[in-house]
């Protein structure tokens, strides 16, 4: 890969990372209502899995949704489902001193297998491996994934710290509620171009 398109690949995997999507808006939230420490699991199932996603794709798996475009389809509507779920039980959380035993924030293995119904990281991994990977060789796909594990975690990071920072006005019951409620609408206002594309 030349200089020319490795920056730009890094230009983009910088860029679709930072910018708000549902991996971004959860992790704020949790950072807000669990902390950060307690958000490092989430953060590493973002980042690892997104990269799984990446070299899965890279390695043929897209052909296999190019042979079978109803496949798009089924993961559109199970992606819209589980968000709209994800959003409810954002906005239905209750603050973590009442519900410390219940409330707990996203697991590794379950922020990985989120990428695959997240419309978000789709969007990123099929235009990463289109655009990026010219020759198609598993090593372009390798350095694709790379690069995006190199800044995705940062990126995503600073969306934890970002809540966790908010936490320190979010000291009633009620901004927290706000908050959260606040959360799961941008959530949900994610879903508009997956719904009307």
């Amino acid at each position: 890969m030349d200089m020319d398109l490795f920056l730009a690949l890094a230009l983009f995997a910088f860029v679709s990372s930072i910018t708000p999507g549902p991996n971004n808006l959860m992790l704020m939230t949790s950072g807000a209502n669990f902390g950060f420490r307690r958000t490092i699991p989430h953060m590493l199932g973002v980042g690892l899995g997104f990269v799984l996603m990446i070299l899965l794709l890279g390695a043929g798996l897209v052909r296999l949704f190019d042979a079978y475009p109803v496949a798009y389809d089924l993961l559109k509507a199970i992606s819209v489902v589980y968000l709209l779920f994800l959003a409810y039980k954002i906005a239905t959380a209750a603050p973590v001193s009442k519900s410390a035993d219940v409330g707990k924030p996203m697991t590794f293995l379950q922020a990985a297998a989120f990428q695959w119904v997240n419309p978000k990281a789709w969007a990123m991994a099929l235009t990463a491996i289109s655009a990026y990977t010219p020759s198609q060789s598993f090593g372009s796909v390798l350095l694709v994934g790379a690069v995006f594990g190199a800044i995705n975690l940062p990126s995503v990071g600073s969306w934890t710290l970002l809540g966790q920072q908010l936490a320190r006005i979010l000291t009633n019951r009620t901004r927290l509620v706000a908050f959260n409620w606040t959360m799961a609408a941008l959530l949900v206002a994610s879903l508009y171009p997956v719904i009307w594309s």
